[in-house]
């Protein structure tokens, strides 16, 4: 573990540092120090890239924390179908990345797309229009200058929703109902209740959720890539973007690498703040000196100074992207004062009716309103699905004359079997297959040792080798294409799947192994040592019994490699060119030739390519229901 860590991602950033020193004249690489960081002072696609990232990711994870937050109240407070729905809208989550770029695409296209559609027929649109948050209907949601970005912004929130939704769940769970019995009894609103008990027993979820997501979110390359290219113009270009054009298009490795190392200190904040935070609910022991000084850091921000701290936060972010997107600001903040203006009368109207005395009349209509956010909920997350599914199944003038929308007539196998004759389909699945496999084997059968020996075994430098997993972890590729590229062509290894199998651990295996940790510390003791009282060795302890009472982490590990693996985008579009050795996202990224669109084999695509993920999440949930403490009793 130690090798493949130190040999895919320790390395391949101390090359990048070497790299972002040196300036590509024809064959050779010169050293030219600092002046690559120099030239990014005055580069005004970096300043555009850099805010574009920190546009992107401030206004989607605002949005995402509060719809977030209401899905998971809303399901949380239901007594039926909590586990249905809940699985319903974390489909989102579950389908690739690029299933849920063509499919937004598609329903954002101002002249075949659905949303324009359905906008005009309810009204919705011309009203969007008056209010001047759109310039003009029909509007180009991704053509448009400034709808382009928070179109993206739109699709980025659609896509994550759910992580936030199942966190916020699970952290409600966790908070005592007693606390909300004895509130009640001194006479707090429903307002009070979430005011006092339910943020403040959030508020560790919600910070660890927030600082992950944010670095996915800072970090993203494919679905931007996928949905606009980082159009029209430079509007929605990340600065991952950015090094991407000038370290592989245009063959500038160090301004490539300027680019990314210059991001660093704020994605290494990001990561410092995320490791504190773990590292307080972590049960490894520290020396003392350590604890000492983990206790002052934790006490030193108490009373008004720590409080204040989110308000001054708050206020420097909300300036910031007032300065950087005044278009977008009052855009969001009309859209999130509607949302919270809706769930506040709402709340109002049912409390009235409570201090009223009128329980039947609040439950109804309390019951009313969670039912139609549900269905807006659903119908939000479920819509593009649904569209796939429905166009995947047309004929293709059904699709280029737009008839029969929302029903296939009649229903067709025609652009499957166009698929497969007209692309390389098949040959795609099957390299995705075997990636996704290999890489699998390889994160289970590396992550398994280690994750052991971090759980079980003491040796010096244990906790910091934890650290440094979780740090590799979320490390983002955006840092590691660049130099993980060059060692590549080094060792000939591009334009074939061996690039893949080498370079995939760099994210499955610090995950597998960080999991595995958890699972293997949860495992009670006494029964290793049992068996080596019986005379077993620790392997033969390690294979007869953690390992068969770890099954259920060992599927959670194999799910999130597997399907990483499946859905993974940036190394396979840096390192692949060739068709017969792409993978299925490059692959159905390659269909689109210029404005040439294939909507129906691209919705046939996308819907083999979800199929097998969905089923293999539905089946994984299935087994981990099987906790660690019912497998410990049966051994």
């Amino acid at each position: 573990m130690a090798v493949l860590v130190g040999g895919l991602v320790l390395v391949p950033i101390a090359r990048s540092i070497i790299t972002s020193t040196t300036e590509r004249h024809g064959q050779d690489s010169v050293f030219v120090g600092l002046d690559n960081y120099l030239a990014l002072v005055g580069d005004d696609q970096f300043h555009t890239g850099v805010v574009n990232s920190f546009v992107f990711t401030a206004y989607a994870e605002v949005f995402k924390v509060v719809l977030g937050l209401a899905a998971a109240l809303l399901l949380h407070h239901r007594r039926r179908g909590r586990a249905l729905l809940a699985g319903l809208l974390l489909v989102p989550w579950v389908v690739p990345t690029v299933v849920t770029a063509f499919s937004w695409r598609a329903l954002l296209d101002p002249i075949f797309g659905s949303v324009n559609t359905l906008l005009t027929a309810t009204g919705i649109g011309p009203l969007l229009a008056s209010a001047h948050l759109v310039d003009s209907w029909p509007a180009g949601w991704l053509s448009d200058p400034s709808l382009a970005m928070p179109s993206v912004i739109l699709v980025n929130v659609w896509k994550g929703v759910p992580f936030f939704t199942v966190c916020f769940l699970a952290g409600l769970k966790a908070i005592p109902a007693d606390l909300y019995e004895a509130a009640t009894i001194d006479g707090a609103s429903a307002w009070q209740r979430f005011a006092n008990v339910t943020l403040p027993g959030l508020r560790h979820v919600i910070t660890v959720t927030v600082t992950l997501s944010s670095i996915w979110t800072f970090n993203n390359f494919d679905l931007i890539w996928l949905l606009t290219q980082g159009g029209p113009g430079d509007v929605t270009a990340p600065y991952v973007l950015i090094a991407y054009s000038k370290a592989i298009l245009q063959l500038q490795y160090g301004a490539g690498a300027a680019v990314t190392l210059v991001m660093l200190p704020i994605i290494g904040g990001l990561v410092f703040v995320l490791v504190r935070l773990l590292r307080q609910d972590s049960n490894i022991k520290l020396p003392r000196r350590r604890r000492a000084a983990r206790w002052i850091g934790t006490h030193r921000w108490t009373g008004p100074a720590r409080r204040a701290l989110p308000w001054v936060i708050t206020a420097l972010v909300t300036g910031l992207l007032l300065w950087a997107s005044p278009e977008i600001f009052w855009k969001a903040a009309v859209v999130l004062g509607v949302i919270l203006l809706v769930a506040a009368v709402v709340g109002r109207v049912v409390s009235t009716l409570q201090s009223r005395g009128g329980r039947r009349s609040s439950a109804a209509v309390s019951g009313v309103g969670s039912w139609v956010a549900l269905a807006g909920l659903l119908f939000f997350v479920l819509g593009p699905l649904y569209w796939i599914a429905v166009t995947a199944f047309k004929s293709e003038g059904q699709v280029v004359m737009r008839t029969d929308d929302l029903w296939p007539t009649p229903w067709t196998l025609e652009q499957f079997s166009a698929l497969f004759a007209n692309q390389p389909f098949g040959r795609w699945y099957l390299n995705t297959l075997l990636v996704s496999a290999a890489s699998t084997a390889v994160a289970l059968v590396c992550a398994a040792l280690a994750g052991y020996a971090l759980a079980r075994l003491r040796f010096r430098g244990a906790q910091s080798f934890t650290v440094t997993v979780l740090l590799t972890y979320v490390m983002p590729g955006a840092l590691l294409f660049i130099p993980l590229y060059q060692m590549l062509i080094g060792a000939r290894l591009t334009d074939s799947l061996w690039s893949l199998v080498v370079t995939y651990p760099t994210f499955t295996l610090p995950f597998a192994t960080w999991l595995l940790v958890g699972y293997f510390s949860s495992i009670p003791i006494e029964l290793e040592e049992a068996a080596l009282v019986d005379g077993c060795s620790r392997v033969q302890a390690f294979g007869r019994v953690v390992l068969p009472l770890a099954k259920p982490g060992l599927l959670a590990v194999a799910l999130f490699t597997l399907t990483n693996a499946w859905n993974e985008f940036l190394f396979a579009f840096v390192f692949i060119t060739k068709d017969e050795y792409k993978t299925l996202p490059v692959g159905m990224q390659s269909m689109i030739a210029g404005d040439v669109v294939p909507q129906g084999q691209l919705a046939a695509a996308s819907l083999l390519v979800s199929i097998p993920v969905v089923i293999m999440y539905a089946l994984g949930q299935r087994f981990l229901t099987e906790g660690l403490t019912a497998g410990a009793v049966k051994g």
